[in-house]
Order: structure tokens, then C-alpha cells, then sequence
């Protein structure tokens, strides 16, 4: 399968955004009616947005790339001896922050990613209720567009000495483990937010550091991932190794940090 040229990524990505903004125009349709909540055998939530989002993606993507492979959360992953082989495929969670999207406080994005090897290269995460979108590719930067607006470039911070670290929490799963690792940091500011949330506002500058101490898959942090890295930032493990996609059977991430320019070993600060 031969490179994508920038222009070629540029092009698809601006593709990708328009097909995020008709699955949030979707998914907004169920978010202001008396929508029912049914439970998967992992017991998450699934609402009705979360299949018509996952739908109109996927016949969007069919028709951009009809040959290309993809994997929804919303859909039977096959096994990895067969997906192990695919040069490129798309990673997409049509809903991810389902337990937001049911709060009401609209902290839920659509994501869409394209995946090269075991890197993302295309990243596009579009929140519905306010309308922004943030969006990226390989080597063209890393963009943040809001409602009616020109897009305009983004990029993450490098805390000064005199400045507080920031630390961005998720809302809907705190934990003990989290508690001991803040505790351990020490002085800091934070605050709670959800889904794929946390590393945009990583991306363009509001936070340092976001710790997942918990499991997550890999569709909940590919197109994120891909904004964030082209904002400056990075996804590691916690061996302080950039988190890679498509690597085993499972499709759930290892623990992991997303940072900004702080090139600091977090994993200093994790309990024992």
C-alpha cells in the first residue's frame, strides 16, 4: 500500500471532520428526547446515538475508502491474526463518554482515527453540544476548528518553573490508585472532565498531564492520540513508551499518561 502524501492525509482528514459533524448532528437528534440506556455484557452504557453515530460513520468512511478495514466500538472486532496483517484501518468510537452523554453534560466527542502500522496518522475528535472539533494528520499540525470560525492551529504547553502543574482527571473514573499517584505528585491544580476531552484540552494548552490508571480500549484514545502528538504532546505507557494500536489480541490500552511538553518520567509518581 503506498504512503499518503500530506496533502493526500490533509484531504482525508478534512473528509473525516465532515463525517464527525453528520454522526454529531445524529447523535444531538437522541441527546434532546427521552432516549432509553441499554447495557452491554461489560455493563457500559449504549444509548440509540451511540448506533446511529456508528452507522452513518461507517457508511461515511465506506464510500471515502471502500477497501480500507475498520474497527468500531460498536462492532465485532475480528481476531488479531487476520487484523495483525492490515497496513492501515480505521479506529472509530462513534460515542465515546456514553456515561456523559446520559449525565447530560455534554463532555462526550465522536472519534475517528486512521491507523498506520500501530500509529495513529489521522486524529479527528468533534464534540456535539458546543460544536468544536479538533483534528489532525501526520506531519500537518494540529488544529482546533469551533462552531461557524476558522480553524486555527494548536499546540500544548511547556509549563514554566513558576507555573502550577495541571492535572486533568477523568469524571466518571476516579479510584484509589489515582488518588495515590496525585498525592505523590504533589502540589497541583486539577480538574474532572470526560471522553477524549482530556487530551484535546492537553492539545491546545489548558493541562499537563492526564493519568488513566484504569483500562481503557484502544478506540477511546487513537484520534486523540493523533491531535495531541502533532500538538507536541505525547501518549505513553507507563514505561514512558509512546502507546501503539494493533500490538496483540486484546484491544484494551495499558495504563497510561497523556502529557504535554512536560517531559518529566510520571511514572516516578506511581504507588506501588
Amino acid at each position: 500500500m503506498p504512503e499518503l502524501s500530506k496533502d493526500q492525509l490533509a484531504a482525508l482528514t478534512a473528509e473525516c471532520v465532515a463525517i464527525s459533524e453528520r454522526a454529531g448532528h445524529a447523535i444531538l437528534d437522541v441527546y434532546n428526547t427521552a432516549f432509553d440506556v441499554t447495557h452491554k455484557d461489560d455493563e457500559s452504557p449504549l444509548t440509540q446515538a451511540d448506533v446511529a453515530a456508528h452507522q452513518i460513520i461507517l457508511q461515511g468512511l465506506s464510500t471515502l475508502e471502500p477497501e480500507m478495514p475498520m474497527i468500531s466500538e460498536e462492532s465485532n472486532p475480528p481476531v488479531y491474526s487476520i487484523r495483525s496483517s492490515w497496513p492501515r484501518y480505521w479506529l472509530i468510537d462513534p460515542l465515546d463518554g456514553t456515561r456523559e452523554f446520559v449525565k447530560r453534560n455534554g463532555e462526550f466527542t465522536v472519534n475517528i482515527a486512521l491507523i498506520e502500522g500501530h500509529n495513529p496518522i489521522i486524529g479527528v475528535v468533534h464534540a456535539p453540544v458546543t460544536g468544536e472539533t479538533w483534528y489532525a494528520s501526520d506531519g500537518n499540525g494540529a488544529w482546533k476548528q469551533q462552531r461557524g470560525e476558522a480553524a486555527h492551529s494548536i499546540e500544548s504547553r511547556q509549563k514554566k518553573q513558576d507555573e502550577p502543574l495541571i492535572i486533568i482527571k477523568s469524571r466518571s473514573h476516579p479510584g484509589e490508585r489515582l488518588q495515590a499517584f496525585l498525592d505523590r505528585v504533589g502540589p497541583h491544580d486539577s480538574f474532572p472532565l470526560g471522553s477524549s476531552l482530556k487530551m484535546c484540552s492537553i492539545a491546545e494548552g489548558n493541562a499537563d498531564l492526564y493519568p488513566r490508571l484504569g483500562l481503557t480500549s484502544e478506540w477511546d484514545t487513537a484520534a486523540a492520540h493523533c491531535v495531541l502528538r502533532e500538538a507536541g504532546g505525547e501518549i505513553t505507557d507507563t514505561d514512558m513508551k509512546p502507546l501503539q494500536y494493533n500490538t496483540k489480541d486484546s484491544l484494551l490500552n495499558p495504563e497510561f499518561f497523556a502529557c504535554s511538553r512536560d517531559t518529566r518520567d510520571w511514572s516516578q509518581y506511581l504507588p506501588d
